[in-house]
């Protein structure tokens, strides 16, 4: 066989590994982002213990789907869906992918969705107990986090990318993104806590209540400031300037939607179900919030790419 041959299949090899790498990753993080909003759906109209087995539902894998059971067991059918694709993306990127890091995160994705799964049917077999349903849905979050993480690092966009940006400033752009983020995934615990606190028909805690307000505060002074920063330090470098502007725009919609779930479920007790009003603004809440986490962990991750240290106290580079 000819040497350029043997190039031309090596270059094909390594644009294919390129396209698959960047892609699928991409495609587990929309079907994962799918998922949560199934789950959402299924604690909106109350569908948790649609059925009380698992993992079958009603002793069958293809239940007839009437009632709640469309909600619980359409959730279940995602989740597998989510659990396939991220054995086949952890399997892809421990053969094909060098860097040691991102196959480790791509075992601990594949963990976080195994865990997420028995914790999905301890919901189940234990009744829906605070802890647990609390549980499940912040590790939906934290493995939504970790597969947009690899979207974001098996880019084309990522591998061009070297720490040639100057930090500016006395705290750094980077540390700022960290801890944006930080404050995002711990108002999202105290979301998941407070929506799984009660049903439909009861009033939310007032001690959760006001948490969940102190924590939207924290969130919006820390993502605005990181955000700004990031606007007037690196006007011009659109890989920073792009997350940080649509993560502002997120946090604008979710603060919106935010207000309207609460004016929405503070009726819900005296209606004789879960109306759609409450369940599409709660579950567009949910969705949105997954939406700000991802953005700032995007924003978080370019941000150490990129930025590099000026302090004579810090290593050079980032990932």
């Amino acid at each position: 066989m000819s040497t350029v041959v043997v190039n031309h299949q090596r270059l094909w090899r390594r644009k294919m590994f390129g396209w698959v790498s960047g892609r699928l990753p991409v495609v587990v993080a929309c079907a994962t982002f799918f998922l949560i909003i199934a789950g959402a759906l299924v604690t909106s109209h109350d569908a948790g213990l649609a059925t009380s087995d698992w993992p079958l539902s009603n002793g069958q894998f293809f239940p007839r789907m009437v009632g709640n059971l469309f909600w619980e067991h359409g959730h279940r059918m995602v989740a597998t869906t989510v659990g396939l694709l991220t054995i086949v993306l952890t399997i892809y990127l421990l053969r094909k992918d060098k860097r040691r890091w991102v196959r480790r995160l791509a075992v601990f994705a594949l963990f976080a969705v195994i865990a997420q799964g028995l914790l999905g049917g301890l919901t189940v077999k234990l009744m829906l107990p605070l802890a647990v349903s609390a549980a499940h849905a912040t590790l939906a979050q934290l493995f939504f986090c970790t597969v947009v993480g690899l979207a974001v690092v098996t880019s084309p966009s990522w591998e061009r990318r070297l720490a040639t940006i100057d930090e500016q400033g006395i705290v750094p752009a980077r540390y700022l993104c960290l801890a944006a983020a930080a404050t995002v995934f711990l108002q999202l615990i105290i979301g998941a806590t407070l929506r799984h606190s009660a049903t439909w028909d009861r009033q939310l805690p007032t001690e959760l209540l006001l948490a969940h307000a102190g924590g939207a505060l924290a969130v919006t002074l820390m993502l605005a400031i990181t955000a700004v920063t990031i606007l007037r330090r690196h006007p011009n470098q659109i890989f920073l300037t792009r997350p940080a502007a649509i993560a502002l725009a997120l946090l604008g919609i979710q603060l919106l939607l935010g207000l309207g779930a609460y004016v929405t479920r503070q009726a819900s007790p005296n209606d004789p179900q879960p109306l759609n009003p409450m369940v599409a603004i709660t579950v567009a809440h949910v969705a949105c919030g997954a939406l700000v986490f991802a953005t700032t962990i995007i924003l978080t991750l370019r941000s150490f790419k990129c930025l590099r240290s000026t302090s004579a106290f810090e290593f050079a580079g980032g990932f």
